[in-house]
């Protein structure tokens, strides 16, 4: 899946995004992500695949983490080791029922109101995970989701 070369042998690479929640400029945010991925990933359907997957993420932020407003702001954080990519992406939003929403026993694309995404998700990479971190009282920090994508295909 991730090419190893001098820049990935042993190490890791790390870039850092932020985007304004606006859903008309999606496909832009989604690119400049992918653009990065795109110098180490040599399968054609892990890109594809990883693709969707940030896609999906990055509409439920501004959707539904950011409720569509433009003054919010989206995190997405990519990291590449040789063997897997992990994209992180965080807004600033209240949360929701993750399991719930995102059971994959119940997902049916012609009846599922909600999730779809989330399903998508967790068929196209090996592991998505929510986490959604406050302290009660104070300030509630952004929640995020997690996207890995490992693959035992690694150039030599």
């Amino acid at each position: 899946m991730f090419r190893r070369d001098a820049r990935t042998v042993g190490m890791s690479l790390r870039k850092e995004f932020a985007f304004p929640a606006d859903l008309h400029s999606l496909g832009v945010y989604r690119e400049q992500a992918m653009q990065f991925v795109r110098e180490y990933c040599h399968d054609p359907a892990d890109e594809i695949d990883l693709t969707v997957a940030l896609q999906e993420a990055l509409a439920n932020a501004i959707l539904h983490g950011c409720r569509s407003d433009a003054g919010q702001v989206i995190h997405c954080a990519i990291e590449i080791e040789p063997s897997n990519v992990t994209i992180v992406v965080r807004d600033p939003g209240s949360g929701f029922d993750f399991e719930r929403v995102a059971d994959p026993k119940r997902f049916d694309p012609t009846t599922l109101a909600r999730g779809r995404g989330i399903a998508l998700m967790r068929a196209l990479v090996d592991e998505v995970s929510y986490s959604r971190r406050s302290k009660p009282g104070l300030v509630t920090l952004p929640n995020s989701v997690r996207l890995v994508a490992a693959s035992n295909r690694i150039a030599p």
